[in-house]
């Protein structure tokens, strides 16, 4: 049975140290890090923007008012580059601030992703919304949330996102046990498994950071025990949910095949930039040809 509301509003847990990009982020939030010209997190905002989520959330922490900053307008800036005549960047620094209706709130003690979803209840409410991590770039020719959002308003449950990795990789995931649905896409979650070895691991479809969620998943947040990590742990959640017959149990799984940039650590983070570089038209025609005799002479 669905869900009578359609989903409306995006949370964006964004309060993580950055520690693996020390000193780098020192100062700075990770989710400023810059691929190719626009920092991480604007992709992100971007993606639920074209998905129809125009009410953003973001949880932070401290030290992260560049993040506001960077939604914000800076007329200074803006008369600067319009009296230069430089129409092009401020038409690029604008898109940030158009891209949606965007709120703060301060995840007060680091307890985990869990506890950054469970930060937004109030401002969610009782409806179904989306959640977007920032360190998943999802490349904007591959639809997927909107895919997702299509299978939450079908099932009434959560969705997660899901895709095929190598099975000696599933240990720095969620792994999820599904079973195929007749006549449909998208598949049932039996279970989670927080980041199991290669023989534990009950297949290759590791969780990645996009979900469409019930907001029964409030009151399971409420009384879920810190797990993994000590931190209070959404996997947990989702797999109390996806046991529940509950209304708004039941979890199901994408399994997405498209373009994914990992920015998690520094090495996926390199590879994403010169991914993306590589197909802007205004880079990749330079760039390739030089990549290619850079390899050559390794």
């Amino acid at each position: 049975m669905s869900h009578s509301k359609r989903v409306t509003k995006a949370v964006i847990p964004a309060a993580g140290l950055g520690t693996r990009f020390l000193p780098a982020t020192k100062a700075m939030p990770k989710e400023m890090l810059p691929v190719v010209d626009e920092p991480a997190i604007q992709y992100v905002v971007a993606e639920a923007a074209r998905a129809g989520l125009s009410d953003v959330l973001m949880v932070t922490g401290r030290s992260k008012r560049a993040l506001e900053d960077h939604f914000d307008r800076v007329p200074s800036l803006e008369a600067m580059l319009e009296e230069k005549g430089d129409f092009e960047k401020l038409r690029r620094i604008r898109e940030a601030t158009a891209l949606g209706d965007i709120h703060y709130i301060r995840q007060g003690d680091p307890k985990g992703l869990g506890h950054a979803v469970l930060c937004a209840r109030h401002h969610v409410g009782n409806e179904p919304f989306a959640v977007l991590l920032g360190d998943d770039l999802i490349d904007e020719r591959d639809e997927l949330l909107a895919t997702m959002i299509d299978v939450q308003e079908k099932t009434g449950g959560s969705v997660i996102a899901v895709m095929e990795v190598d099975p000696e990789q599933i240990g720095a995931y969620g792994c999820a046990d599904v079973t195929t649905v007749d006549g449909e896409e998208y598949v049932r979650v039996n279970r989670l498994v927080e980041k199991p070895s290669p023989e534990e691991a009950p297949s290759n479809l590791a969780v990645i950071g996009r979900y469409v969620l019930h907001p029964a998943v409030f009151d399971v947040l409420e009384h879920t025990a810190p797990g993994r990590g000590d931190e209070i742990q959404l996997t947990d959640a989702l797999q109390e949910l996806a046991a529940s017959d509950r209304e708004g149990g039941g979890v199901y799984a994408v399994v997405f095949r498209g373009r994914r940039y990992d920015t998690g650590d520094k090495l996926s983070y390199i590879k994403a930039v010169v991914s993306l570089a590589c197909d802007r038209e205004d880079l990749g025609p330079e760039l390739k040809p030089w990549l290619r005799e850079y390899v050559a002479s390794l």
